[in-house]
């Protein structure tokens, strides 16, 4: 696995006048593997927009390390880069707290009388989205870290995580214009299950990977 960065040249808008939905983004990260293109060979990458410190940068992770003059298309001239992310992986321990942010789309089912699938709606309030992810953790490998509050009678526990953003950005398919519910989360996490773990972080949570979503990274606390 490979984690790669470039720095979107977010001040240059003859540069980036095509990124105004996610398919071009999407676009962008998939011409970063010619390889793939060529034969044929679609791998899945996960890739997320970060903004940090007044910067705006394509985070992606990959099977293959991506053509850095591709992956730069749109960005800070030299500021694409790749490492591989295995070594990282390998570090991992069970029981560790790590510092995580996520980019997702939280959503859930609601059935459809006579119909077989399913309708697909975004949680839409910040309670949903906080418990969308609470609930999951453990199927992925991982807890969300708890903290006792002091409240003037007792105290309880809550989830040590925040979402730090909220947005609807724009997808284009064909003729049909729609919005994805995009969140980020930022918290502290305590690692359950090892290989589940490994694999959400390699593999992404949720709906529209190849949108920008599901995109998990980490930092060890401590």
């Amino acid at each position: 696995m490979y984690l790669s960065r470039v720095e979107i040249d977010i001040n240059n808008r003859q540069k980036t006048k095509e990124l105004t939905h996610l398919g071009a983004y999407h676009n962008w990260v998939e011409q970063g593997f010619p390889n793939e293109i060529a034969d044929h060979k679609r791998l899945r990458h996960l890739w997320r927009i970060d903004r940090l410190a007044g910067k705006t940068y394509l985070l992606v992770l990959s099977q293959e390390a991506p053509n850095l003059d591709q992956l730069g298309a749109y960005g800070v001239e030299k500021t694409a880069m790749t490492k591989s992310y295995d070594p990282f992986l390998d570090q991992v321990k069970e029981g560790q707290i790590m510092q995580f942010r996520l980019t997702a789309n939280p959503t859930h089912a609601i059935s459809q009388p006579g119909k077989n699938q399913p309708r697909i709606v975004p949680h839409v309030t910040v309670n949903q989205q906080r418990q969308w992810l609470a609930e999951r953790a453990a199927k992925l490998g991982f807890q969300v870290v708890k903290t006792a509050t002091a409240g003037l009678m007792d105290s309880e526990e809550i989830e040590n995580f925040d979402i730090v953003s909220r947005d609807w950005p724009i997808l284009k398919r064909g003729h049909r214009t729609i919005r994805l519910s995009r969140v980020t989360y930022e918290g502290l996490l305590r690692v359950d299950d090892l290989d589940t773990f490994k694999q959400t972080l390699m593999n992404g949570i949720g709906r529209e990977k190849a949108f920008g979503m599901g995109l998990m990274t980490v930092i060890p606390r401590g």
